[in-house]
């Protein structure tokens, strides 16, 4: 059986007319092979090997996940987002599932059944496809939008919203990670990312006139005033807030007024690996958003 994304597009009747129009513009997608996807793992430092009947049969579960993705996200909004389907539909996510701490490709985990997370190395996380798939439209992208990640992990998440915006930053704490992954977006022809190691408290200040959405894929225990002074006006930050390893963790949603006044949405639970460095060192500050620690049950196994 021949498998490529341009087949699964189709087969997800997704109405070309819903699709933002950058995203329409977006160069063709080559076809994702085996060979594709060795060459790949190659150029991004990541060589391995995989025989087709294996590659065929990770493609072969593609079309079930993708199905769960939209029932998933038409369930908990209005609709699911065509941008959000497309790009899931595009990124192959077999390419991301990868122990860097080892190292070890575990291609043949992707499109599970039942979603999960899994280990990337570092105490880092791959966070399950539902759940990316739904953070992906509480950031509510658009094509113009210059979006900031707090929390490379297996880069999955930066590269979805790189499909679909027009500028994607990511940075990563865990330096041998950090610098792992950051080779593995160019080799897919995801030129509109950019990554870099260091501390995600203190944000991308460099970043000229700051973001039109902040994402944060690790559980703070407030919010970073960074963060706040960088989302532009009607800007949006995402972000888990909780304790660290324990449950009781939400996602909060916030906006930004024109007159730099904070609105804020207590979202889904959530559970996420903490965000490290400063953020762990730091009280929470007198007048910085957030809720104040409350007691929460013994903690469980992190599921980013």
């Amino acid at each position: 059986m021949t498998f490529n994304r341009r087949a699964l597009l189709a087969s997800l009747a997704i109405p070309t007319l819903a699709i933002p129009a950058l995203a329409r513009a977006q160069t063709p997608v080559p076809p994702w092979t085996r060979d594709a996807y060795i060459a790949a793992m190659r150029e991004s430092g990541r060589p391995t090997d995989i025989s087709e009947a294996s590659f065929q049969a990770i493609q072969a579960r593609k079309p079930a996940a993708m199905r769960r993705i939209q029932d998933y996200l038409a369930r908990r909004f209005p609709e699911a987002d065509p941008a959000v389907l497309r790009a899931f539909a595009e990124v192959p996510r077999e390419y991301f599932h990868y122990m860097y701490e080892g190292p070890r490709a575990a291609a043949g985990d992707a499109y599970e059944a039942e979603a999960k997370p899994w280990a990337v190395g570092f105490g880092s996380a791959l966070s399950d496809y539902l759940g990316q798939a739904y953070m992906t439209q509480v950031c509510a992208p658009q094509p113009d939008h210059v979006v900031l990640e707090i929390g490379t992990g297996s880069g999955f998440q930066s590269a979805l919203l790189s499909r679909i915006v027009a500028k994607q930053y990511s940075i990563e704490i865990i330096e041998p990670l950090g610098r792992g992954v950051a080779p593995i977006f160019r080799p897919l022809g995801y030129t509109n990312v950019e990554t870099r190691v260091g501390d995600g408290f203190f944000g991308w200040p460099e970043v000229a006139g700051g973001f039109d959405t902040i994402i944060v894929t690790c559980a703070a225990q407030y919010v970073p005033p960074a963060l706040v002074a960088q989302l532009k006006p009607g800007g949006r930050l995402v972000i888990p807030i909780g304790q660290p390893f324990r449950r009781g963790q939400f996602l909060y949603v916030y906006t930004k007024d024109a007159d730099g006044r904070l609105r804020s949405r207590k979202d889904v639970g959530v559970y996420f690996i903490p965000m490290t460095g400063t953020m762990m060192r730091t009280p929470r500050p007198a007048g910085v958003e957030g809720p104040p620690p409350a007691p929460v049950p013994a903690p469980a196994a992190p599921a980013g």
